[in-house]
């Protein structure tokens, strides 16, 4: 099979990650869920919808063919959103080279997945559907970074955790470059909960800069921005052991801390802009509760995963018994039951 890479979902992340490996001379197809994407890649060497300005490689093709994009791949790359993995995975489990495991498959994408076990980590959710070759061999890519960055060049690091050596080396290699950092690690379990759970931490960051702004005067400062990133780190890594880490050091990495500092303090982050928006533009006001939130989320303009993120970190909160005021406080003010405000103040104010 040659040396082929498919990477599928061209939001900004994906489109990113594809436009890397391409620049790299490999064959790239990118699977898109809307005909104009795929029109404006092939055609104009652009996603203007989801990372404008950004001209993309030749050796960059798109599809709406999810199964096109899919058959004979060396390499397999999945960045949808998680409230759409599982539908995508499904969509590929016919497909010669998947059934036969002759595709090595990665995972780009944060968050839990919803299942009738209740939230799961993303790589073990998938091993369940996919053929028993992958058990064991799925990668899963996180790290502190920024499409916009990434595909413009900036210097970013990222972690590339497997179970199997060989397979997070293969995707090491194929993503590395003199600006593209890329780490192996073993802790698959740490790596994907500090990814998914960074995001929650990062909406009640935002709320806490839009207070800041607005009034200049009040009772938080830089170093409340630090004392609730601390306290957000802690609740992650308590988190992140409870649901079987194996590394403690994930979590000081740039998989922990690395990332859940971006994804607080970034102009960029799209978690951290809807908390700035639940304090300025009170967006929750258009929705009865956290699960009208998530029925209408499309609503928004944009997906801040942490919103789905919030509800299966209180879910689990529940189940392992867990101590984590910063997530659930996120919680209760998504699903309307207290005001930003009042939940910042008193849970600030309890540290002491």
């Amino acid at each position: 099979m040659s040396a082929k890479i498919a990477v599928l979902g061209a939001g900004a992340w994906g489109t990113a990650v594809a436009k890397v490996i391409a620049e790299k001379g490999k064959e790239v197809t990118i699977w898109c869920f809307e005909e104009a994407v795929r029109d404006d890649i092939n055609k104009n060497r652009l996603n203007s919808r989801y990372l404008p300005d950004v001209e993309l490689p030749e050796n960059l093709k798109a599809t709406n063919n999810i199964e096109e994009a899919v058959k004979g791949r060396e390499f397999l790359i999945l960045a949808t959103p998680s409230i759409f993995l599982l539908d995508t995975i499904k969509k590929i489990l016919t497909v010669s080279s998947i059934q036969e495991g002759e595709t090595a498959i990665a995972v780009i994408t944060k968050g839990f997945l919803p299942t009738a076990k209740g939230p799961r980590l993303i790589l073990e959710t998938l091993e369940d559907y996919l053929p028993g070759f992958y058990r064991q061999s799925l990668v899963y890519i996180a790290g502190p970074s920024h499409a916009e960055e990434v595909s413009c060049g900036k210097i970013t690091g990222l972690i590339a955790a497997s179970e199997s050596a060989k397979n997070s080396i293969r995707f090491r290699d194929l993503l590395k470059s003199s600006r593209l950092f890329v780490f192996s690690s073993f802790d698959v379990r740490g790596v994907q909960v500090a990814a998914a759970a960074k995001n929650v931490i990062a909406i009640a960051f935002g709320m806490l800069d839009a207070i800041k702004t607005i009034d200049k005067n009040d009772m938080f400062g830089d170093g409340t921005d630090s004392l609730l990133l601390a306290a957000g780190l802690n609740e992650i890594q308590t988190l992140g052991m409870a649901m079987g880490a194996t590394h403690p050091e994930t979590f000081t990495s740039i998989s922990g801390i690395g990332d859940l500092d971006v994804t607080c303090r970034s102009i960029l982050g799209r978690n951290r802009r809807f908390g700035r928006e639940i304090i300025e533009k009170n967006i929750l006001d258009s929705y009865k509760n956290l699960e009208d939130l998530l029925a209408r989320i499309g609503e928004i303009g944009y997906l801040p995963e942490g919103v789905a993120a919030a509800k299966y970190v209180w879910i689990l909160a529940e189940k392992y018994k867990l101590k984590m005021p910063v997530s659930i406080g996120l919680y209760q003010i998504l699903n309307r039951e207290i005001k930003p405000l009042d939940f910042l103040r008193n849970f600030l104010s309890g540290l002491g």
